[in-house]
This record gives C-alpha cells, sequence and structure tokens, in this order.
C-alpha cells in the first residue's frame, strides 16, 4: 500500500542540512512538522515545506504545525497576526453562544489562510481536553472551557473552519488530558479518576468529533483502564476507549514521542506506540540522532494504518473563497465585544 514510514518528523532550522536530505530520502516519514525554530518569515517557509515534500518525492506529504492561538503559536508577530486562545472564545461562547462559535470558526479559517499560502496542510487544533479543577496549567487557558459540550462545539467549530481553509485538523490528546496533575513534556501524569467520571467529562469532545481525520494520543496514565501504560503505549486505551468506547477511526498519531512522560529509549517507545495499535510516531526535537531511532523502529506504514493514513490526506480539500480582511475584522470585533 505504501513504502512510507510510520513516523512523523521535525527538522533542525530553517532549511534542510544535507545530512537531513540523506536521512530523509532514505527514512521515507509519512509527514513533517515544523517548530518555532523552522519559521523565520513566509519565503522562507514556503521554500522548507517545498523541499521537504521534494527530498520525499511526494507533492502530497502532509506538513504539521501547532498553531492553537494563544500562547501555541508556532508562526506569530510580526510576520502573522496573534490569535486567541481557546479559553477566550469559550468565554465568548458563555455569554453568547452563537458569537463564540463564530469567532472559534472565523480563528481557524484565518490560520488556515496563513498555513495554506506558505504550504502547511495540517495543523494540530482543536485542543479537545476539558480542565478540572487543579489541573497542571499545561493545558490551561489553550481548553475552550470546563463543560464538554461547550468543548465540543468550538472544537468543531474550529475543525470545520480549518477545513474551509484546505488544512486538517487533529484532534488532541486523545482520550483527554484535562486532568493531569504534570506537564507531559516533562514527567507522567497519573489521573485515578474513575472511569465513570472520564466518560462524563473527557471522552465527549472526542467522541463528538469521533470523524475528524487525524487524532493525537495523550502521555497520561488512566489507572482505571491500564495502571501501567500510558495512553500513547497502551493497547487497552487504543483498542478499547479510543477505537471502541469513544469511536475515533481516523488516522491516530502519538503526541511527542520524545516527552519525558514516556520511558526507555525512543526505539522503545517508537515500537510499543506502534504494537499498542497507534498509526504513526511523531517525533518533533529535530535531532538527527533521535530522528534515526524513531526511524529505525517504525515499520512502513501498511494495512489499516496506512489506509486510514491515505483517508485523512484524501479529506483534504482545496480553501473555500473568503475576503480575508473582512474576515480579520469580524474576528476582531467580535472578540473586542468579548471582553467589554
Amino acid at each position: 500500500m505504501s513504502s512510507n514510514a510510520a513516523f512523523i518528523s521535525g527538522c533542525a532550522g530553517f532549511e534542510l542540512t544535507d545530512e537531513e536530505v540523506a536521512f530523509f530520502r532514505d527514512a521515507r516519514p509519512w509527514g513533517f512538522i515544523l517548530f518555532k525554530r523552522n519559521i523565520q518569515d513566509r519565503r522562507q517557509v514556503s521554500a522548507l515545506t517545498a523541499q521537504l515534500r521534494d527530498v520525499v518525492g511526494r507533492p502530497d506529504a502532509p506538513v504539521l504545525i501547532d498553531q492553537e492561538g494563544g500562547r501555541v503559536q508556532r508562526m506569530g508577530p510580526p510576520e502573522w497576526p496573534a490569535y486567541p486562545s481557546g479559553r477566550a472564545f469559550g468565554q465568548l461562547a458563555e455569554r453568547d453562544s452563537a458569537a463564540g462559535l463564530r469567532a472559534a470558526w472565523l480563528g481557524a479559517r484565518l490560520i488556515a489562510a496563513d498555513l495554506a499560502e506558505v504550504g502547511i496542510d495540517v495543523d494540530c487544533l482543536p485542543v479537545l481536553d476539558v480542565p478540572v479543577e487543579g489541573a497542571h496549567d499545561v493545558i490551561g487557558n489553550r481548553a475552550y472551557g470546563r463543560e464538554p459540550t461547550i468543548v465540543s462545539a468550538l472544537g468543531r467549530a474550529a475543525a470545520e473552519g480549518l477545513m474551509a481553509g484546505g488544512v486538517l485538523p487533529v484532534a488532541k490528546h486523545i482520550p483527554g488530558h484535562g486532568r493531569a496533575g504534570v506537564d507531559s513534556h516533562l514527567s507522567l501524569p497519573v489521573v485515578d479518576a474513575p472511569r465513570a467520571d472520564l466518560e462524563a467529562t473527557d471522552f465527549p469532545p472526542f467522541a463528538a468529533l469521533a470523524g475528524l481525520p487525524l487524532g493525537m494520543t495523550a502521555h497520561v496514565v488512566y489507572t482505571a483502564i491500564d495502571p501501567d501504560r500510558p495512553g500513547t503505549l497502551s493497547p487497552v486505551v487504543i483498542e478499547e476507549i479510543i477505537r471502541g468506547r469513544i469511536g475515533f477511526n481516523g488516522c491516530l498519531m502519538t503526541d511527542d514521542i520524545s516527552m519525558q512522560a514516556l520511558a526507555g529509549s525512543l526505539r522503545e517507545r517508537s515500537r510499543a506506540a506502534l504494537d499498542a495499535g497507534v498509526d504513526l510516531v511523531l517525533h518533533c526535537s529535530g535531532r538527527l540522532e533521535e530522528m534515526r531511532m524513531v526511524a529505525g523502529a517504525c515499520r512502513p506504514l501498511d494495512g489499516a494504518a496506512a489506509l486510514r493514513a491515505q483517508a485523512a490526506l484524501d479529506a483534504r480539500r482545496r480553501p473555500e473563497p473568503i475576503d480575508l480582511a473582512a474576515a480579520r475584522a469580524e474576528l476582531a470585533d467580535l472578540m473586542a465585544a468579548a471582553v467589554v
């Protein structure tokens, strides 16, 4: 079905080094992800995305980014606009549901325009986590709110805004990162909530958007489901909860496999994630020695995983027409009204 390897890779800088070119030609990752270290200006990002696709010989190779707005925005001022946080849309929606939904759609549609202009076609948005009192701020105001219905509605609006702009959304972090008491970038969160609480609060936004083409796992242990393994590495979480209870049938990637929540070597983590049922391993650091370890552990993308990955790419569509200046003015007016 495919000769691409089952991983998504970062790169080190503004353009590929000769070593990276040789590595990517040989390893053939399914896609790529960019960070602030890769972002300079429109011309440079456009050249980099073209170079990434050229080096693997696939004009349709996906290029991802985390462009949420708020404090997670890899492309920002002065070259690109700043966008509101998810919570800002949630606060507006709590006062005026229609205005909040419209603003969330507009924000995502405008982000999509920024991304599509420079060749980025996947945005790791919407954040569908539902924070609880006392949780770590790693999610915080990235979330739309603490009510699953609001998170679901605004997440759908954002996903539809991205799709209308020709950019694929990624539902994250399945099955829920909102209860984590520590930052999974630094250590392993362990959530002791009963399964009934998870089903009532954490799972519903993901179930509501189970039809999205791409999803990202959470590096979180849910003791009521699998006390021994974080979700990313747990066949029980992936098969019973993500695929079963939540009903997500899209292409499932890990959160960054190099985060300190996970134990073992990158090779061991990558193999464990794929063996657990994840389709794609996401590796973000851009360090070539790490990329080689991940690539060495990732088998070719085939079978059901390849079908899901291709279905995600097939879900991309041409951007719908939009008056960008009018849309930016409308979003500014809506958000100004939210803080009066």
